[in-house]
């Protein structure tokens, strides 16, 4: 079994196609790239969907993740930014909004795992719609 491979566990990968979300993975030095593709924001954000990175480190989910990622950059509604968006990083050879949230203290080893961590970013996204 490749590092990849071992990345995404079957229940991952179910509740991917559960939920009826297209993506891409890919790896590089401790990491897998997933883009998860045309991925709804929230209300009070534009635009309305984004490829959504997450770089989910290998040993993940017993590894918790560390932010998120969003092309294209997402702002309020009124054009405004996001506290803690102001950064632009390249991975998967293209540029992308940095979110800097942090789910460490609160992640669950054995418990959480990516729709828990979908989750935390949907409740994300809905903080900054709703700021």
């Amino acid at each position: 079994m490749t590092e990849l491979a071992s990345v995404l566990r079957e229940q991952d990968e179910a509740f991917l196609a559960d939920a009826g979300l297209t993506y891409t993975i890919d790896a590089e030095p401790g990491f897998a790239n997933l883009v998860v593709e045309k991925f709804s924001t929230a209300p009070g954000l534009a635009p309305d969907n984004v490829n959504l990175l997450l770089r989910l480190p290998f040993g993940f989910p017993d590894a918790a993740p560390d932010m998120f990622w969003v092309d294209p950059q997402v702002t309020s509604g009124t054009g405004a930014a996001i506290p803690g968006t102001e950064l632009i990083e390249i991975y998967v050879n293209r540029s992308w909004q940095r979110w800097s949230r942090h789910i460490a203290q609160q992640w669950r080893p054995g418990i959480d795992n990516l729709e828990t961590y979908l989750g935390y970013v949907r409740r994300c996204l809905r903080q900054a719609g709703d700021s």
